[in-house]
């Protein structure tokens, strides 16, 4: 381990990881660090990616892929189904990855791009000098030392402590946080070729629940409601308890993880003179669908894309590495999340009957494309008096 280097990237999950890869692939000295003994365990989400999201980084390889997702189903709470088919829309849908061999092939391919890489190695305070960050104290081995750096990239997960040392305002309201519970389950009889998302105040109040296939007879069973709403008997836990036992109750569970995730819009900044920060410590998870691997790797490179240039600008003040930040929200992906920001505030207004009338509605549609928006617009479409509720919505709708 040197004691300086052109970027330091603390969190080797995936937008780590393609931060450090892409800074290295451009001639730039990288540390990665990752506080955990091994890349990509414990597992703490659904693991689905949308198919053209992640061929834009990494070509897909058999060995990290679960389950290849050509379908999937939205079930309201009286059982009605919504079919998403990407045979009948001619869109993709998506891959469940296996998260263990996933980020550390993202890791590895830093690495031979001329990263350094050392896991159970965890950032203890941030290097301050005149308000700029410069860098990390880490304890590596038992000992504290220092890693300058003239950018630092924090992508320490939604509980990122990092940032907030750094000065960062990261307090999060206790509604917008999800709390999140879920099983590696085997022995069970699904398709898994198919999503399944489960909607309802029975199931998972202003959440949802979700059956993501693994391969043969597995499957990620889990599910996320609002920290608010957790009481005992009513934990997130609790729902997911009583679901296995009414669906699957000769399944074997195998692997169980528990965290959170925010479901609130992004930090108001994302970076600082000499920091930015990227995935899930960005808060660019999707509040609507919860899913933030792919948001992670593109933050991820965009940062890494930022800093080649700051630095060969020899300026990493807060105003120089502002295009990072500004970049990511005036892109699709800043769209897509604030739109989704917007639609998951009404929807977790609705009560059961009238999310069961909605899904009744599309029901036996063919989508022409596999998208929120796609759904939303024909919502619209078959209940015209619904424009009045969505009218807040209708700027990111239409």
């Amino acid at each position: 381990m040197k004691s300086e280097y052109d970027v330091l990237v603390i969190g080797g999950g995936p937008g780590g990881a393609v931060a450090a890869w892409n800074a290295a692939k451009a001639g730039l000295s990288v540390c990665i660090i990752e506080k955990r003994p091994a890349i990509g365990a414990p597992i703490r989400c659904a693991e689905g990616i949308g198919k053209d999201l992640l061929k834009e980084f990494i070509e897909p390889d058999p060995r990290w892929i679960s389950a290849d997702i050509r379908w999937a189903r939205l079930i309201a709470p009286d059982g009605t189904t919504v079919d998403l088919d990407e045979g009948r829309a001619g869109a993709e849908v998506g891959y469940v990855l296996d998260r263990k061999v996933f980020d550390r092939e993202l890791v590895w391919k830093a690495s031979e791009a001329g990263a350094d890489v050392f896991v159970k190695t965890r950032a203890v305070a941030p290097i301050m000098e005149e308000g700029r960050v410069c860098g990390a104290m880490v304890e590596f081995c038992g000992k504290r030392r220092e890693i300058r750096a003239k950018v630092t990239i924090a992508a320490d997960g939604v509980e990122s402590k990092f940032a907030r040392w750094c000065g960062i305002d990261t307090t999060l309201p206790l509604r917008e946080m999800m709390s999140c519970a879920q099983y590696l389950v085997t022995g069970i009889d699904i398709d898994s070729s198919c999503n399944d998302f489960y909607l309802g105040g029975e199931v998972a109040p202003q959440g949802y629940l979700w059956v993501f296939g693994k391969g043969e007879r597995s499957a990620n069973i889990g599910i996320g409601i609002p920290a608010s709403k957790a009481k005992p008997g009513l934990r997130a836990k609790d729902y997911l308890d009583r679901f296995m036992n009414e669906h699957y109750p000769d399944g074997r569970i195998i692997e169980c993880v528990f965290g959170g995730d925010p479901v609130s819009r992004p930090l108001p900044c994302t970076v600082a003179d000499g920091l930015m920060i990227v995935g899930d410590a960005a808060r660019v998870v999707d509040p609507l669908t919860g899913g933030g691997i792919g948001n992670a790797m593109i933050t991820g490179k965009m940062a890494a894309e930022t800093a080649v240039k700051a630095i060969a600008a020899g300026d990493t003040s807060k105003a120089a590495l502002m295009s990072y930040d500004l970049g990511w929200r005036d892109a699709k992906m800043g769209r897509i999340l604030e739109r989704n920001y917007r639609v998951k505030e009404y929807f977790i207004t609705l009560s059961d009957e009238k999310m069961n009338t909605l899904a009744r509605s599309i029901a036996g549609f063919d989508f022409s494309e596999i998208s929120v928006k796609a759904i939303l617009k024909e919502i619209i479409t078959r209940n015209p008096k619904f424009l009045l509720e969505l009218k807040n919505l209708r700027d990111v709708i239409v």
